[in-house]
């Protein structure tokens, strides 16, 4: 089954209206592989903003997380409502960030996505192990735990859902996987999805990958069979994305 590929940039806490507008100029003057589905994650005070610059293009724009709640008193949060309204179509869920900077566990993580997608947000849902644990022998172990909580949430309808292997230990650190790890891991979740979920899911739902993803290194792994895009970092606020986003082609 033929996946379209998919490349998602992650702001994280990046970005001023100057340095967004000079991105958004910067794709919409490229000339980007059209074959590719393109989405940007911005702080979510500039969701409204990138919305705007990117009306009548093709390019996408996510939240980098939603609240599970409709409303109330959570200070600092965004509801699905919230993301829709400002012009997001897709959010983040479960990113390492949120799972062990701010200790969201996979319970709350399940909330959001049920939500997320009860509202019709897509939802790019990360999962990944730390160093230890892949050293430990337990990538998918972790791997596994962390899908459970989505699967559980999500049901048999997963069209509105991408996957992002996100190895902790290669997250802004410079480290990543090797094309031949990061394909195994990949065609590991594959198949856990085809015996726990359905065949038709494993084979049509999106696994793509993040951690130190570069202009350098996206070709190679790009070519991996079960790698369907990139969920990008640090080289989504530069010029080099574009590269990124082109990397398939011939």
């Amino acid at each position: 089954m033929s996946r379209q590929f998919f490349v998602g940039g992650n702001f994280k806490m990046n970005g001023t209206t100057e340095s967004l507008t000079a991105i958004s100029d910067r794709l919409k003057g490229a000339e980007l592989d059209t074959k590719v589905e393109v989405v940007l994650s911005p702080p979510a005070a500039y969701i409204s903003k990138l919305a705007a610059d990117f009306s009548g293009t093709s390019l996408g724009v996510s939240a980098q997380n939603v609240h599970e709640k409709a409303s109330g008193a959570f200070t600092g949060e965004i509801s699905c409502a919230m993301a829709l309204d400002c012009g997001a179509k897709y959010t983040i869920l479960g990113h390492s960030e949120r799972r062990h900077v701010f200790g969201e566990s996979n319970t709350q993580i399940g909330a959001k996505t049920k939500a997320a997608l009860a509202s019709g947000l897509v939802v790019i849902a990360c999962i990944g192990e730390k160093e230890q644990e892949r050293e430990d022998g337990r990538t998918m172990e972790v791997c596994i735990e962390q899908l459970t909580s989505f699967k559980n949430n999500i049901g048999e309808d997963w069209s509105n859902v991408v996957i992002a292997y996100e190895p902790v230990w290669a997250i802004g650190t410079g480290k990543v996987a090797t094309p031949e790890i990061a394909q195994e891991t990949h065609a590991n979740i594959r198949a856990w999805l085809s015996a726990n979920v359905s065949p038709d899911v494993a084979a049509s739902v999106r696994i793509i990958y993040g951690g130190s993803v570069n202009g350098k290194n996206c070709a190679e792994l790009s070519h991996q069979g079960d790698i369907d895009g990139f969920l990008v970092g640090g080289a989504s606020l530069k010029p080099e994305f574009v590269d990124i986003i082109n990397c398939q082609r011939s």
